[in-house]
């Protein structure tokens, strides 16, 4: 694997980390009770941070050839 196809999976995978993070929140935040919601929020928060240094990683990185 190419060190350009393995950042582009890097990159993915840190918009999907993103996509996950936004649909715990909304649950967290309107229609969980609980426990529950603290450890969604949690979780998705975690993985916002997780995501950002990824894609912060992938930008600072640079081009490959």
């Amino acid at each position: 694997m190419t060190p350009s196809l393995l950042m582009m999976w890097i990159s993915i995978a840190g918009m999907g980390f993103m996509l996950l993070s936004i649909v715990l929140i909304y649950l967290s935040r309107y229609k969980l009770k609980g426990i529950i919601k603290i450890l969604t929020a949690i979780i998705a928060y975690i993985l916002m941070i997780l995501s950002g240094i990824i894609i912060i990683f992938v930008v600072f990185s640079g081009p490959t050839s």
